[in-house]
């Protein structure tokens, strides 16, 4: 018995100050969300006008509106329903997202992905409050109130205050307040649009990008669903996992893939056309992507406008700390959950200060991170669902905490996959923004050799001739691959797992 299997326990939780729910299995008691209640969570965690700042990331691949506007709303609804389906695993099993992968990779095998999890949603939560602290230093500056650094760095400190906090508290009061930030920031995302419209110059969004290379365009739709659906994958169905047994499965697919894609798609789009009418606020994004916005404001509307960015920052990073902190759990970490909470904080802050103080530019490390995580996480994603979809069976709670039950210790046939996939998906793609990020100029290693792409180093700088390097064509193959691999090598694999497995009485009715 692995020393896993005191976390299989289930207890019935009543909803306190503070969740001391871990990763062990959620009491049926507890199981009490219905399908819409998903809504929530997704749709106040991806509302934020961060968003539109994606309009300057996307045109900056060279191409035009109607092709960045196609990418954005495929890249994000596909992105997102990839997360509905790896949904439907939280309420089959009632457990965190990586300790459900543990059917697929093993109890212990499940640390491979469990890390690059950990490191991916410490990367995001962190990189959200880093937007949030530029975007107060410069709405400040613009108010004149700035004083420089101590304004960044008192901005800094409360912003992952605030994120730390909320996430400690838990599953309930992070619900609780999603319910109220969809609301109070959708409002004032609806009068920022309006407020900005007149900026909106048609003709100019026309004339200034032209169409281009479909190979750009793929290349920004790799970058769009690293950005949305991709980047909260692996945190899927912690929030499912409080659904009830009898919650239909195409549902919870439908308001997550629903609540998570609607605003983004909205949002985007209309930041691509503020982008286009300005040439002078795409390049203000990469440096400061909120702050870049607020140019566009009446004064008046400043100070609402940095509350409501900030309040929208903060609930994906809320998200993200509170899921990281369950990741680390998974990894045997044995810590209370609002410890492991406070540890991943300390870390956000960390990076942050580092980010904030130090680096020259946000969008080069931001997309550098994007894209080399996003390959092995791309590469988990199609393991998962491949293998959620050929399951019948609900999961074996006690299972997945027991390294000499079905699961076993190493599933190394996802484990090979994922580092195969991993290996070839890290050798289609590159770094586009190589001056600024120059220790991640490692990739792209068999483009020059399948012709798809020319290499050359100038000071030690890397740059790649034709439009194939710049498609990333390798987080596309690695999802592919991942499912392909593990619907047919997984088959018998998981028949065997599910053979004579008892349910104790647990009804599948997906």
């Amino acid at each position: 018995m692995s020393a896993d299997t005191t976390a299989a326990t289930t207890a019935t939780t009543t909803p306190g100050l503070v969740e001391h729910q871990g990763i062990d299995v959620i009491a049926e008691a507890d199981r009490t969300a219905k399908p819409r209640d998903l809504f929530m969570p997704w749709f106040a965690a991806n509302v934020s006008v961060f968003g539109m700042s994606y309009g300057g990331f996307l045109l900056g691949f060279g191409i035009s509106f109607w092709q960045a506007t196609l990418v954005a709303v495929i890249g994000i609804i596909f992105s997102f329903l990839i997360c509905g389906i790896i949904a439907i695993a939280g309420k089959r099993g009632s457990v965190p997202t990586m300790v459900l992968s543990r059917a697929a990779f093993g109890v212990h095998g499940q640390k491979v992905p469990g890390l690059v999890s950990w490191i991916t949603s410490i990367g995001w939560e962190t990189s959200l409050t880093i937007v949030a602290t530029l975007a107060t230093a410069t709405i400040f500056d613009q108010l004149g109130w700035s004083h420089g650094t101590t304004t960044k760095i008192v901005a800094c400190l409360t912003i992952a205050a605030i994120v730390v906090v909320a996430s400690v508290l838990g599953y309930h009061t992070i619900m609780k307040l999603q319910s109220v930030l969809t609301w109070v920031t959708g409002a004032f995302t609806v009068l920022f649009m309006i407020l900005t419209i007149p900026k909106i110059d048609w003709a100019a969004v026309v004339a200034n990008y032209p169409h281009g290379p479909w190979q750009n365009a793929i290349g920004a739709l790799v970058m769009v669903m690293t950005g949305f659906g991709l980047g909260w994958v692996n945190i899927a169905a912690d929030w499912s996992r409080y659904q009830k047994r009898t919650a239909s499965a195409g549902s919870i697919v439908f308001w997550n893939t629903f609540g998570g894609s609607v605003a983004p798609v909205l949002l985007v789009v209309f930041g691509l056309l503020l982008v286009g009418s300005s040439p002078d606020y795409a390049g203000a994004v990469g440096a400061d992507p909120i702050g870049a916005l607020a140019t566009l404001l009446p004064r008046w509307a400043l100070l609402p406008f940095l509350v409501v960015a900030i309040l929208t920052l903060i609930s994906g990073a809320v998200l993200g700390i509170y899921s990281s902190g369950l990741t680390l759990l998974s990894l045997g970490i044995k810590v209370p959950r609002p410890a492991a909470a406070a540890v991943d904080g300390l870390i956000l802050t960390l990076g942050t200060i580092w980010v904030v103080f130090f680096a020259t530019d946000f969008i080069g490390p931001f997309q550098s991170f994007l894209i080399t995580l996003g390959v092995p996480l791309a590469a988990w994603a199609g393991i998962m669902c491949a293998d959620i979809a050929l399951r019948r069976k609900p999961y074996d709670e006690k299972a997945l905490f027991d390294a000499s039950g079905r699961y076993g210790s190493w599933g190394w046939i996802s484990i090979a996959t994922m580092a195969a996939c991993a290996a070839i998906g890290w050798g289609l793609v590159v770094n586009s923004f190589a001056a600024d990020a120059p220790w991640n100029n490692w990739q792209g290693y068999l483009l020059e050799p399948l012709g798809l792409g020319t290499k050359e180093v100038v000071d030690g700088v890397t740059a790649w001739g034709g439009n194939w390097p710049y498609a990333n064509l390798g987080v596309l193959v690695a999802l592919a691959l991942g499912f392909v691999v593990t619907w047919f090598a997984r088959r018998p694999v998981v028949r065997r797992q599910e053979a004579d497995q008892v349910t104790a009485g647990q009804q599948d009715e997906a």
